[in-house]
């Protein structure tokens, strides 16, 4: 199942009477959705058009046409199949030889790449890369797994000049979010949206003046809805045995996008940056080495 449908099959519960009728007929037969006008959706689900509109930017898309392009793209993924490329995430299995665990964790892997990728809004990241670009300050937050994705970001970010922090302690994060104004940028990761500790941190601060970026599986959630601009990596990872390793594979994949984005569009300022501290690096290293 592509990650737009999975979202809507999980998030029903939470939707209004109208955008469950919706979900209901996008669900049943999404490939007839994708060739649908608007009004003639809004007709068949006894809504109006302003209400199919209102649905799509609940779930982050711009309107309809966006969403009909990212549900048509999932659909011809889906339509591939495991063999050709289509999504089949694989759990772990007791007793599994080395050889199939091997192609469990590429296929894994792969997935999440592809699915994170037909969900990605160019001129969501676009903006991103901008507001970091220009950012006075960075601010990094994320708990358990997604701290060590917010510590591999910080490590790029430093190598080109950035200022930024990424503390994996939560109060630390709330300290450094009421310091930060106006010019500077909050990024939050958490698979699920709903950490506590992330949510307070880029609440704070939001409510300090800074530009405030998410990173969460696809779907509705607490800090996607905080956010000023939230991003979304495939949410189809399910099962506690499989232990965030596709899920942290996506977020890593986005930052990877982001990073070499800004590197790209300020190239003449980041990349000298980036070559005098790999080339300290390794003067320091090389002279240690030579000590007796």
């Amino acid at each position: 199942m592509s990650p737009i449908l999975h979202a809507l099959e999980h998030e029903q519960a939470s939707f209004s009477q109208m955008e469950r009728r919706l979900a209901e007929r996008v669900l049943a037969s999404p490939g007839e959705v994708i060739h649908m006008g608007i009004t003639e959706l809004a007709e068949q689900c006894g809504v109006s058009p302003a209400t199919v509109t209102r649905f799509c930017k609940v779930l982050h898309f711009k309107g309809f046409p966006d969403f009909k392009v990212k549900l048509a793209a999932e659909i011809a993924h889906s339509d591939a199949g495991p063999q050709d490329g289509g999504s089949s995430y694989q759990d772990i299995v007791a007793g599994n030889p080395l050889s199939l665990i091997v192609e469990a964790m590429q296929a894994n892997h792969l997935a999440s790449i592809r699915d994170t990728t037909s969900l990605l809004d160019l001129e969501r990241l676009q903006s991103v890369i901008a507001l970091l670009c220009n950012a006075r300050r960075v601010d990094l937050y994320g708990m358990a797994t997604s701290s060590i994705v917010a510590q591999d970001f910080y490590q790029k970010l430093v190598r080109i000049g950035v200022n930024c922090t990424a503390f994996a302690d939560s109060h630390m994060q709330i300290t450094s979010a009421s310091s930060l104004a106006k010019g500077d940028v909050a990024f939050a990761i958490s698979y699920s949206g709903e950490t506590p500790e992330t949510i307070d941190a880029l609440g704070c601060a939001k409510h300090s003046g800074a530009s405030t970026i998410s990173l969460t599986s696809y779907g509705s959630s607490t800090l996607a809805t905080l956010a000023d601009i939230p991003l979304f990596s495939s949410s189809l990872e399910q099962g506690m045995r499989r232990g965030d390793m596709a899920s942290r594979i996506a977020q890593l994949h986005i930052i990877d996008i982001l990073f070499t984005g800004m590197v790209s569009t300020r190239f003449g300022d980041f990349i000298p940056k980036l070559e005098q501290s790999y080339l300290n690096v390794q003067h320091y290293r090389n002279k240690r080495g030579g000590q007796s």
